[in-house]
């Protein structure tokens, strides 16, 4: 079966990379050329989105956001204009459950299926194809999607109906973001009074303060490395998908509330896109310290 891939950015561009390398026959499709490009040259080939409903009966997509997702589903020579009934999409992006039911409910109307199926891992995980991958839709289309997921990542769960896997997402993200968020209060005062961040690292990751986040995050916070594996700008978004979604089902979240302002903060400040163990410098700014190795 041809498969088609509509998304390369950071995650998108290794993640269809493997699906080449494992043999799949994949077209695909993005704004950025280069990408293109570089995944054609891999194996793919390029078409247009019409193209890609047309040829392919599993289409992948994986973009920023969810208005981007429904526009390259549903506008005009979009992707939905041109597949068959029995096709299934699986959008991997981040969005709120909202949007993945609209998809759903509008693609089932032309007997089409769709899973939404975010992923956690950042880059390194894409490249790797270690991605944890959470889905929700219908136990058929899943299972039909199944030798996909296991190119892609290490674990795949159908949580639920549509919209379960992007719920998922949402709360994968209020923990990881405000792990990172607690992780650098508590390095800004450790290196403030005096500590060396690397040794407070190696003292604490065994006990029950170890996280994969702290594992993650503070090598490269004490090397001040803040290039992006995930990017400030795609988890900004998602905390405002968490808050908006929040609000809409009445559920009170302070903390995550307070860590977008966080981000708003950052965004002011050109932080967009850092990596988000960058979360630290909002916490490094208020109190005039950087967190980093001793000399």
């Amino acid at each position: 079966m041809k498969v088609g891939f509509i998304g390369l950015g950071i995650m998108g561009r290794p993640m269809a990379k493997n699906m080449v390398k494992a043999g799949v026959d994949l077209m695909v499709a993005d704004l950025n050329k280069e990408a293109v490009a570089d995944v054609v040259a891999a194996g793919a080939k390029e078409g247009t989105y019409a193209q890609i409903g047309a040829e392919c009966g599993v289409v992948f997509t994986i973009v920023p956001n969810g208005d981007i997702v429904k526009s390259i589903l549903f506008d005009e020579g979009g992707v939905a204009s041109t597949l068959k009934a029995g096709s299934i999409v699986c959008d991997m992006s981040s969005v709120t459950p909202v949007e993945s039911k609209e998809c759903y409910t509008r693609l089932k109307e032309k007997g089409v299926g769709f899973i939404d199926a975010p992923v956690s891992g950042g880059e390194p995980g894409a490249v790797a194809g270690t991605l944890a991958i959470m889905a929700g839709g219908e136990e058929k289309d899943f299972q039909a999607l199944k030798e996909y997921f296991d190119i892609l990542g290490s674990s795949a769960l159908l949580i639920g109906g549509s919209g379960s896997g992007s719920v998922t997402k949402l709360a994968n993200q209020i923990i990881v973001n405000n792990t990172i968020a607690v992780v650098s209060e508590a390095f800004v005062l450790a290196a403030k009074a005096g500590a060396d961040p690397q040794k407070v690292y190696e003292a604490i990751r065994g006990g029950l303060a170890g996280s994969a986040v702290l594992d993650a995050k503070i090598p490269m916070i004490v090397e001040r490395n803040f290039k992006p594996g995930g990017p400030i700008r795609i988890n900004h978004k998602d905390i405002k998908n968490v808050v908006n979604t929040a609000h809409a089902v009445d559920v009170p979240i302070p903390y995550t509330a307070q860590l977008y302002e966080i981000l708003q903060t950052l965004k002011i400040h050109g932080h967009m896109e850092d990596d988000h163990a960058g979360i630290v410098q909002y916490f490094e700014k208020l109190a005039d310290v950087e967190v980093k190795k001793f000399d």
